[in-house]
């Protein structure tokens, strides 16, 4: 649509029509829809008419957000989904069906890797974790039954930055597609299609929402990956007897990917996007260029302010000469990596003490939120990784995530420094009262 990102939050995917030409994007708080007669019924039950059946598989209000979200990352197809795990989980199931295997970063949201390890494994799926940064190991990893590389863009919570063109490279010269979450960057940010990555997932509920009310997730496919091998995609290139004997790539064309999403995975298992939580999400949109360059201010701002603090042995951000990342996102990521900063703390022993002395910032989990919050990896949401599982991701139990929210930096700098003083001045206070 537009050439800018703040243009296409606002306007993509809407224009006003009809008799009151509404300027927000109208809630269609429906179930089902009329057909006109049973011969449209038929047609697009078949997939052979586009349009909206029953709101499990779509509606039109969540088709603008989609249309939205597929614009800012610069995808051709989008679906919507519940909540951001359940847009993993589809994006990787329409590519694993049956007992396949995923070679994925070792850097990843500890939500995810429960997904994977567990849930999938029921499935018969297998993953093979490898660090985000060894390309040899992502090649070394390959198996015939390999379906999917799975990475993410900025890493939670420490803000690795993967080499996508790179890892892209590597997946296409074995047929391989390459998803990435992009929740942390955000599109404002990142485009992981414009560096090789094939198909982008969300969760909504974090930046793109933005406030903290609703629960959401994105699939965006590029619809460029190479799907016709019908032995390998089966799912896409071959006869289904789901179709009649049709076949998804003839009928969808680049579409073939969301459809199968779309058509089977959120039919069957029923994860969709209320219309009302598209309408917010939407809402949130619009406003997330605005909210990130504000974000990203205050996030240099704290890093600044704290890394000096005796209370901090150091800061996790690619913003840093010192962070892993650092050449790699000033040549992918030039804008920033979003919200997200890991704080190690120099005494693990103080987390629990530096944590209940925070005052306006919340401990919460969630990121992306106008409020700022501040989460425990090792004990939250990495509580179910084994020892090597966050030795392999970089963790341990000293680090803190915070996500910046729009406060004053000000005032944010001012609670976290008078909460680390106080967290270092307890044990001496403590030694005061017991030998004086």
């Amino acid at each position: 649509m537009a050439q800018h990102q703040g243009t296409d939050a606002v306007h993509a995917g809407y224009s006003p029509s009809g008799e009151f030409r509404p300027m927000l994007p109208p809630l269609h708080n429906c179930a089902a829809y009329q057909f006109a007669s049973h011969a449209e019924a038929i047609e697009k039950f078949a997939l052979r008419q586009a349009g909206f059946t029953y709101s499990r598989t779509g509606n039109p209000t969540v088709s603008i957000l989609e249309q939205r979200v597929a614009t800012l990352e610069g995808g051709a197809h989008a679906v919507a989904t519940a909540t951001g795990q359940s847009a993993v989980a589809l994006s990787l199931l329409a590519l694993t069906q049956g007992a396949k295997h995923i070679v994925a970063s070792a850097s990843l949201y500890g939500g995810t890797v429960d997904l994977l390890t567990d849930t999938f494994a029921d499935f018969g799926i297998r993953v093979s974790f490898v660090d985000q940064g060894d390309l040899a190991g992502w090649e070394a990893a390959i198996e015939p039954e390999t379906r999917a590389f799975f990475l993410e863009s900025v890493s939670n919570p420490l803000c690795t930055v993967a080499d996508l063109p790179a890892i892209a490279a590597i997946a296409h010269r074995h047929n391989i597609p390459v998803v990435v979450d992009n929740t942390l960057a955000t599109p404002v940010n990142f485009k992981p299609l414009e560096f090789g990555a094939d198909i982008v997932v969300h969760s909504a509920t974090k930046a793109l929402a933005g406030h903290g009310a609703v629960l959401g997730g994105l699939i965006v496919d590029s619809g460029r990956f190479d799907f016709t091998d019908a032995t390998r995609w089966p799912q896409l290139a071959a006869p289904r007897d789901r179709l009649n004997g049709a076949c998804l790539l003839d009928r969808q064309g680049p579409g073939a990917y969301t459809m199968l999403v779309r058509s089977k995975f959120l039919h069957d298992l029923g994860p969709a996007l209320a219309p009302a939580s598209a309408q917010a999400i939407l809402s949130g949109i619009e406003t997330l260029a605005v909210r990130s360059a504000h974000v990203g201010q205050s996030v240099q701002v704290i890093i600044k302010a704290l890394s000096a603090h005796p209370g901090v042995k150091a800061i996790h951000h690619p913003s840093l000469p010192t962070h892993q990342s650092y050449a790699l996102a000033g040549r992918l990521a030039p804008r920033g990596t979003g919200c997200v900063l890991a704080i190690e703390l120099a005494d693990e022993a103080s987390v629990s003490a530096v944590i209940d002395a925070l005052e306006l910032i919340a401990l919460a989990a969630n990121i992306g939120d106008t409020r700022s919050m501040i989460a425990h990896p090792a004990t939250m949401t990495h509580c179910r990784l084994s020892a090597a599982q966050l030795a392999a991701a970089g963790l341990n139990a000293a680090v803190l995530r915070l996500s910046v929210g729009l406060e004053d930096p000000a005032d944010l700098i001012a609670d976290l420094t008078r909460a680390l003083d106080s967290a270092i001045a307890a044990p001496s206070e403590l030694t005061q009262g017991v030998f004086s």
